[in-house]
């Protein structure tokens, strides 16, 4: 009796770039900086990406202003998502305590903090109560990994990233694909 073996010949999985998902790109379009793309990692963090991706489609972010930017000591994060962050109310005292209304639990995974990293922010000592705020780091931040749901990554535009300051508007967030 003869065996007889066939051969199936696959493309490699690239896992440092695979196929966007439907629905997994984000466009955000901030006044006089550009554009930044962000892909949400619906695999990872499906809640998250999930509940970010609603509130994009629902025009949520839509005027928002980024309202805190850290690059001292080294590159941290700049955060936006809060209704409260205006633009012209950037002294009002509940920026940092807004949202949508809905919270996500946490999703623990293995995504690191790195430059264009996008995590769900939360209040101190609940990781269960993220919402609409959320941060884009700035550079590698170990001391934050496994601590916040990071859903995301600027995919383009980092070096419009780079440029952003307190009190720029997102004029615009769409999902793309």
């Amino acid at each position: 009796m003869m065996l007889l073996w066939a051969v199936t010949v696959v493309a490699p999985f690239n896992p440092v770039d695979p196929a966007p998902q439907a629905g997994s790109l984000v466009r955000v379009e901030i006044a006089n900086r550009g554009t930044l793309e962000i892909r949400l990692d619906l695999a990872k963090a499906p809640r998250t990406s999930g509940h970010f991706r609603s509130l994009v489609q629902r025009g949520f972010y839509n005027g928002h202003v980024v309202f805190d930017v850290n690059r001292t000591p080294r590159p941290y994060v700049l955060r936006a998502g809060d209704p409260f962050a205006k633009p012209g109310a950037l002294t009002d005292a509940r920026i940092g305590t807004g949202g949508s209304g809905t919270t996500v639990a946490f999703e623990e995974n293995d995504l690191v903090h790195e430059e264009g990293s996008v995590g769900l922010s939360h209040p101190p000592g609940n990781r269960n109560g993220g919402d609409s705020q959320f941060y884009i780091a700035l550079g590698r931040i170990k001391l934050l990994d496994g601590k916040y749901t990071l859903f995301g990554k600027v995919t383009t535009g980092l070096e419009v990233l780079r440029t952003l300051e307190k009190g720029d508007v997102i004029t615009r967030m769409t999902v793309v694909n």
